[in-house]
């Protein structure tokens, strides 16, 4: 199985960064790969934005349909959901000897 190619990129865009970071390079070579490097990231900016669009599209609603929400925002209603709820009566928390502890 063919590794994927965002993998390989980001990989290639290490390494770019590593010799940049070195130094060492003549300035034409450290041009070159500051170029690739540029390139390379923005093909890998757009590989994550389309997979942030694909979660988008994929989320279910609570009825367990397929609506479009934006990537994060499930937990954030979730959240909402359960403020919104009257809270439930709860026993005092009591240690081992059975006296309160709050």
């Amino acid at each position: 199985m063919a590794e994927p190619k965002f993998e390989k990129d980001l990989e290639r865009l290490e390494q770019i960064v590593k010799a940049l970071e070195t130094g060492g390079l003549p300035l034409d070579d450290a041009l070159k790969r500051f170029e690739e490097g540029i390139k390379i990231a923005c093909r890998c900016e757009k590989a994550l934005t389309e997979a942030e669009r694909k979660v988008e599209i994929l989320v279910k609603n609570a009825k367990g349909e397929i609506e479009s929400q934006p990537f994060g925002e499930e937990d954030k209603e979730k959240d909402n959901e359960s403020a919104s709820e009257p809270p439930t009566k709860k026993e005092p928390d009591k240690d081992s000897e059975g006296t309160l502890l709050f």
